[in-house]
């Protein structure tokens, strides 16, 4: 039998039409699935990560920094309102910790955010903060420096890197009850005990080696700083650090920190 175009009615293609647009929009819908497991929660590497050796932050002291420091925000219909002065500042309740989900993005204070380095987020605490956070299940202990706000769910007080929760055994249980204590440094810069030295100053992190070796040439060219670009390899790839020293005491560390903010360095970590 021969069919003729006069066969197809305007309402066979209309249902043909229909029919390739349902199977197209199923189809984008399974390339759009996330293989992760649970794809709304955070979560850490796919196999353990060694943090053992990953020192605690050094307390600093710096100003704050401009960004994350309103007096006052709201997130989900809740008013938070920032401490002016993490003086005498302690506190006890749950920690919880965040992973993959944030790695690399940006902080409220503006750093992007390392989950292997020691850091936390608080919700009134300024940035930045210099704590030190205590596990009262197993009085293990440890200091971070809180660059980020939350955690936003009930009855938790602070977050803690992969890092810093891998290190104070929170990262099985997911929560822990912890004590933190606010450490504000008296005298003016980083604040080193003498024996820790020689030290380095991380004066920027890139996941381009060219971006770093760039840094670290006009540092050294127009600073007058010597250093070295440090190569960190990560589960999601390579980053470049950009390292000043070594440093060999607290007066030279005094010296070289002050005057990174004329060459645009605002935030750094000190690095042994």
């Amino acid at each position: 039998m021969k069919f003729t175009s006069s066969i197809i009615t305007p309402a066979t293609k209309y249902i043909v039409r229909l029919a390739c647009l349902l199977a197209l929009s199923i189809w984008l819908g399974a390339c759009s699935i996330r293989t992760h497991q649970f794809p709304d929660e955070d979560y850490g590497p796919e196999s353990p990560v060694d943090v053992s050796q990953v020192p605690d932050a050094i307390p600093q002291k710096v100003p704050y920094s401009p960004y994350g420091n309103p007096d006052s925000y709201t997130v989900r219909g809740v008013t938070y309102h920032v401490m002016k002065d993490a003086r005498n500042f302690r506190e006890r309740g749950l920690a919880s910790w965040y992973g993959l989900k944030f790695h690399g993005k940006r902080t409220s204070s503006g750093e992007p955010y390392d989950m292997y380095a020691m850091t936390a987020a608080h919700k009134t605490l300024p940035l930045p903060t210099w704590v030190r956070v205590t596990n009262l299940d197993n009085g293990r202990s440890v200091v971070v420096k809180v660059n980020d706000r939350g955690p936003f769910h009930a009855g938790r007080i602070i977050d803690l890197s992969y890092a810093a929760a891998s290190k104070l055994g929170v990262l099985g249980k997911g929560t822990a009850p912890v004590e933190v204590v606010a450490i504000t440094p008296d005298a003016p810069g980083p604040q080193v005990d003498e024996a820790g030295f020689p030290l380095w100053i991380q004066a920027g992190a890139f996941s381009n080696a060219r971006n770093a070796r760039q840094l670290l040439h006009r540092l050294e060219q127009q600073a007058g700083f010597k250093g070295r670009v440090e190569t960190d390899t990560r589960p999601k790839g390579i980053l470049y650090k950009v390292w000043l020293g070594p440093v060999e005491n607290t007066r030279q560390l005094e010296q070289i920190t002050g005057q990174l903010p004329r060459w645009g360095i605002h935030q750094y970590h000190v690095v042994q």
